[in-house]
C-alpha cells in the first residue's frame, strides 16, 4: 500500500473519530472542501458553514451520535469505502418529513456505508457520501 493511500485511509479514521468527539474544528480541517451528500435523502450540505448546519442538526435529537467502523479499503481511484455502525440515543427532537417526535430515550445501531472522495493526489476529503435507508433509525427507535 503507497503512502498516500495510507494517508487517505488515517484521514478517514481521523475524521469519523473526530465526529464522535464533535470536535467540529476538527473534522473541518480533514476537507479541503466541506462537502456531504446523503444518500438517504438526497440532501446535500455544501461547504463550511452548511456542514456546521448539519453537524447542528443532526445532534440536536442524538448529540451522543457515533459511529464504529466495520471496514475501511481503498478504492482502485480516489475514494475511501466505508463500512460502519451508527449509534446514538434519541433526546432531543427529531424533525423528520413525517413530523417532529419528541425525546423517546430510546437507542438506535444501524449499519451504514458511505464513501470519501480525494482531490487527486490529496489526502483532503472532498466529499463524504453515506449511503442509508433513513427509516431504519425510526424502526429501530419504535417511532414507525
Amino acid at each position: 500500500m503507497d503512502d498516500l493511500t495510507q494517508r487517505r485511509l488515517k484521514t478517514v479514521r481521523d475524521h469519523m473519530a473526530l465526529e464522535c468527539d464533535c470536535d467540529w474544528d476538527a473534522v473541518i480541517a480533514t476537507f479541503a472542501h466541506p462537502r456531504y451528500e446523503m444518500y438517504g435523502t438526497g440532501q446535500v450540505f455544501d461547504g463550511e458553514d452548511a456542514v456546521r448546519g448539519y453537524f447542528a442538526d443532526s445532534r440536536t435529537p442524538f448529540p451522543d451520535q457515533a459511529n464504529e467502523i466495520i471496514s475501511l479499503a481503498a478504492g482502485d481511484d480516489d475514494t475511501v469505502h466505508v463500512e460502519f455502525f451508527l449509534t446514538g440515543t434519541h433526546l432531543g427532537p427529531l424533525a423528520t418529513p413525517m413530523g417532529t417526535f419528541e425525546p423517546t430515550g430510546r437507542s438506535f445501531r444501524v449499519r451504514m456505508a458511505a464513501t470519501f472522495e480525494f482531490a487527486t493526489g490529496s489526502d483532503k476529503i472532498i466529499c463524504e457520501r453515506p449511503y442509508y435507508d433513513g427509516s431504519m433509525v425510526l424502526r429501530e427507535l419504535g417511532l414507525i
